[in-house]
């Protein structure tokens, strides 16, 4: 089961089902966890004519994704059964680690997590060390944006992180939302990382021209002050400069010429990015 490519349902236990992907052979497996609301069709687009992550990765080795509950696929409701909302990265890690240990798909993994993914991936790392043989963090959301944001300011962050999805959940009250001051706080009460080959990869282009324009087409809350996209850019900053302090020898690129979606709008850099992870996994180096 584990060298054929599977695309379906895999049953997790508690009467639950998600959605996997897995193509491609080879070790490490290679785990893409998107962001927020995304599904696996997040590694599967891309902004440019090069290859995907997903069809890029499964080239060179084993790849899966899948779909967390409430991560709508287009127009449709998530493939995976939907659970109560707003979940944690706590939540999320259990049922990545359920769906693994059902799939036959052979760890230690290699995780690449987006945005959300990404805190995800570190908390999954921290709390399964034998499990995970390598890291690579995409524009990963990170406690270190709230820690370099105040009180108010870490308010306003919230709701420009969750967008404007009241008219969503009308029409789709299961979809995907997170509680991140929980989850920050369960990365922080979980082990360090332990040493392993990381590279964090940095969107480089400001939120702050971006915003106002996002606020008036109605994807950002009207509130939302138009020059905050200015403190996320600083505190984002901050947040991802830790990061790529987590464990020695980790490397931070940060030259990207790429806002936050990065695994679209240059596919080729992650794959590279993970192919580098990979390689200093099978050399059994700590250094990507």
């Amino acid at each position: 089961m584990a060298n054929a490519d599977i695309a379906g349902l895999v049953t997790i236990g508690g009467g639950r089902k998600m959605y996997m992907e897995c193509r491609g052979t080879g070790s490490p497996v290679v785990v893409l966890v998107a962001g927020l609301k995304g599904s696996t069709e997040d590694w599967k687009s891309t902004k440019r004519s090069e290859p995907t992550v997903f069809s890029g990765v499964s080239k060179v080795t084993r790849v899966c994704a899948y779909d967390r509950p409430g991560t709508p696929v287009g127009e449709k409701p998530s493939r995976s059964d939907p659970v109560p909302q707003p979940t944690t990265a706590a939540d999320a890690v259990a049922d990545l680690h359920a769906l693994l240990n059902v799939s036959g798909e052979a760890g230690p993994y290699v995780l690449v997590g987006h945005s959300y993914g990404g805190l995800v991936v570190r908390l999954y790392a921290s709390t399964y060390p034998k499990e995970v043989s390598g890291l690579v963090l995409v524009d990963a959301l990170a406690e270190g944006l709230r820690d370099a944001e105040t009180p108010e300011q870490w308010s306003i962050q919230r709701r420009l992180m969750e967008g404007e999805i009241r008219e969503s959940l009308l029409l789709y009250p299961a979809l995907e939302r997170i509680d991140p001051d929980h989850s920050f706080d369960q990365i922080r009460a979980a082990s360090g990382l332990r040493s392993l080959p990381l590279i964090v990869l940095s969107a480089d282009r400001a939120w702050g021209p971006q915003l106002p324009s996002m606020i008036a087409a109605g994807l950002l809350p009207a509130d939302v002050p138009p020059d905050f996209g200015y403190v996320t850019d600083a505190a984002q900053k901050k947040a991802q400069k830790r990061l790529a302090e987590l464990v020695p020898q980790a490397k931070h690129i940060s030259n990207t010429n790429s806002g936050h979606d990065i695994h679209k709008e240059q596919p080729q850099l992650v794959i590279n990015a993970i192919r580098e992870v990979m390689k200093a996994v099978r050399r059994g180096s700590r250094a990507p």
